[in-house]
């Protein structure tokens, strides 16, 4: 019983933002994420590192060892921890902890994939009670899942396009221009042409392979549409009887449920 209290307490302060501890909790949170950040874009300065390396070095893993402790009391003050593990925030936390560990494994410059942690301040909408926003979020999240299929076969098609484009370009070009000197090579550009990036580091010169290449950058301004055409479709589906509050599930910490939810719509866990 006793495992019971500390557990609903920990629970209570650190995913509760209803509560004075568990707002107290948060804000002093994200204040952390935002002075770690902070401190790792200081150290890939090369004049500030020279004189505060060591110091900044230390920072960055008092900050590590914090989140490692937090990221622990998370996943044991709830009931199904997995649920928290392997949620897109649980995910983010644990990749905020990761570089610091891995550099001592690996020399380099990957510590400073930390930065990621600064992902973990989506967590403000919870904390200054901006359900309009949580309300969006949600909806926009909703909308991409429901998109992925026809995202991916739009995808698909786009990668069968670029490879035939690519594949006739080189055919056109290769004879004559050496920057086309092979069919991946002329994949690559037909991938930077399509999405009209157009970096110039290669470039037709027959007359035959600028006319494809006009086509191309026509074609790439119509694909444009496509996927836009696609997410806001669903996300006019979405719209559609979407509600959020801040109240956590103690039992999985899902925390997105209707403002007179009784029972989580998850696990069904009493709220």
């Amino acid at each position: 019983m006793a495992s019971n209290t500390w557990q609903d307490k920990i629970h209570e302060i650190i995913y509760e933002a209803d509560t004075p501890a568990g707002k107290l909790f948060d804000l002093a949170l994200i204040a952390s994420i935002i002075l770690s950040v902070i401190a790792i874009m200081l150290d890939s300065i090369p004049s500030i590192n020279a004189v505060h390396g060591t110091l900044l070095y230390k920072i960055e893993w008092a900050f590590t060892i914090a989140f490692t402790i937090e990221y622990i009391l998370r996943i044991v003050c709830i009931k199904r921890p997995k649920s928290y593990i392997f949620s897109f925030l649980g995910i983010i936390d644990l990749l905020s902890i990761l570089p610091t560990y891995l550099g001592l494994l690996i020399t380099g410059q990957g510590h400073y994939l930390a930065i990621v942690r600064l992902l973990r301040v989506l967590r403000i909408f919870r904390i200054l009670k901006l359900a309009q926003y949580l309300k969006e979020a949600s909806i926009l999240v909703t909308a991409l899942h429901a998109s992925k299929r026809k995202i991916f076969v739009f995808f698909c098609t786009v990668i069968v396009l670029v490879t035939i484009l690519g594949s006739i370009m080189y055919i056109v070009e290769s004879p004559t221009n050496p920057v086309f000197k092979s069919i991946p090579h002329s994949i690559y550009w037909a991938i930077v042409t399509i999405t009209t990036v157009g970096y110039g580091d290669m470039a037709p010169i027959t007359n035959l392979g600028r006319f494809i290449a006009s086509i191309v950058m026509l074609l790439g301004y119509a694909i444009i549409a496509v996927p836009s055409g696609i997410v806001t479709s669903e996300l006019t589906q979405a719209v559609k009887n979407q509600f959020t509050n801040t109240k956590s599930c103690p039992n999985c910490a899902h925390d997105s449920h209707e403002h007179d939810a009784i029972h989580c719509k998850v696990c069904g866990h009493k709220l």
